[in-house]
């Protein structure tokens, strides 16, 4: 691990061998687990995965912040374009708001919060957190239930998407996509190899096999050049389809790190696999697993594609500071500074704008609407670049 990260504590420790003992179980006869699965449970296992402990991975005590944390105004922004999304489907109907991967609740009580601004908007909406993280599901509805109750919105937990049938409304996918489980593969010149981990005499280190299963369609691209390694998400790509089996009208939106396959190829050659603990990168995080966020760059060649097969309809696709802008942040950038207390604060809102709109140079925005709904939502698409 990196010198500047702080090192483990006992909890953390005991913790990171659970994992290490979930991924002997799940190892093969040489010990070969592929990093998809080593994701999996590294993120996600019960007994010590980064996304299973108490603690919030958010903030200044955390490891890393989101977009919803920099300031409100990507909140109100983002309020806006779901006031127009329920115009669009008529406001006199049901309207879910499904939330994946919601965290801690900062995004949805910060939504909910500039709704809230036209009580009436809010009548027959409900609000939806998708979340298989426990501790953190339960952190998302304590702080998203206060505000919700304030405007008369119900809370839902659902398992998945669309778990009690076709609804109407909007999927939020905020940094979520990114730490879906991908797989890793290295091109030799020749084929793909399949990388992932060896499990051994209870030590982890990374491996390659010796082959790789196929991928789903579309094929991946063999790179000119051997050793250029990529990631795919399969998980993320059924996700996609799965939404498109659900929304029966709508938009779905995802917003996360990441570019087409062939930006990713040409600017990242050796992958974008990440690990971040206490906002500082880990480069050694197989010898601790679970002890570190482990995140990959969205492949939006893929994922559109495979939204083209579930039946979405592309509305538009671009950078995020574009999307904002199309949804009307310079308004509220202007209102934000004319309500600012002091000086001092006006600065705090200016730095935050600047952050929002360019220290989030990398992230895409994905706005798919269901079939049935396209033609109202037409008017919506924004300048993809």
């Amino acid at each position: 691990m990196d010198a500047a990260v702080p090192p483990l504590g006992p909890e953390e420790e005991r913790r990171a061998d659970a994992v290490r003992r979930a991924l002997a179980r799940g190892a093969d006869a040489d010990g070969f687990v592929p990093f998809d699965r080593f994701m999996e449970i590294a993120l996600y296992d019960d007994a010590g995965g980064y996304y299973a402990r108490p603690e919030s991975p958010f903030g200044p005590a955390g490891d890393f912040y989101t977009a919803a944390r920099v300031h409100p105004l990507f909140a109100r922004t983002l309020a806006r374009h779901v006031r127009s999304v329920r115009r669009a489907l008529g406001a006199d109907r049901p309207f879910e708001i499904v939330e994946v991967g919601p965290g801690d609740g900062t995004l949805g009580a910060s939504l909910l919060s500039a709704l809230g601004e036209d009580p009436s908007g809010l009548v027959g909406v409900s609000y939806h957190l998708v979340e298989r993280s426990p501790s953190l599901a339960r952190r998302a509805r304590e702080r998203l239930t206060p505000v919700a109750a304030d405007r008369g919105v119900p809370v839902v937990d659902e398992p998945a998407i669309g778990a009690t049938g076709p609804f109407e409304g909007i999927v939020l996918a905020n940094e979520f996509l990114d730490a879906e489980p991908a797989r890793r593969l290295r091109w030799t010149g020749d084929a793909w190899r399949e990388l992932g981990v060896r499990v051994r005499d209870g030590r982890v280190e990374p491996a390659e096999s010796s082959t790789a299963p196929p991928v789903p369609d579309p094929p991946v691209p063999a790179p000119a050049e051997p050793n250029v390694i990529v990631e795919v998400s399969p998980v993320a790509e059924s996700w996609v389809r799965s939404v498109g089996d659900h929304l029966a009208a709508g938009v779905l939106l995802a917003l996360d790190y990441g570019a087409e396959e062939s930006e990713l190829v040409a600017g990242h050659p050796r992958g974008t696999l990440a690990a971040v603990r206490r906002h500082r990168s880990v480069n050694d995080f197989w010898s601790s697993p679970g002890a570190s966020d482990l995140s990959v760059f969205v492949d939006f060649t893929r994922l559109r594609y495979a939204a083209r097969r579930a039946g979405l309809v592309e509305l538009a696709y671009g950078r995020q500071a574009e999307a904002l802008g199309a949804w009307g942040f310079p308004s509220e950038l202007e209102a934000a500074l004319a309500g600012a207390r002091d000086a001092e604060e006006g600065v705090r809102v200016r730095l935050a704008a600047k952050n929002l709109l360019f220290g989030f140079e990398q992230f895409r925005v994905l706005e798919l609407a269901a079939p049935a709904s396209a033609e109202r939502l037409a008017a919506l698409r924004w300048p993809a670049g």
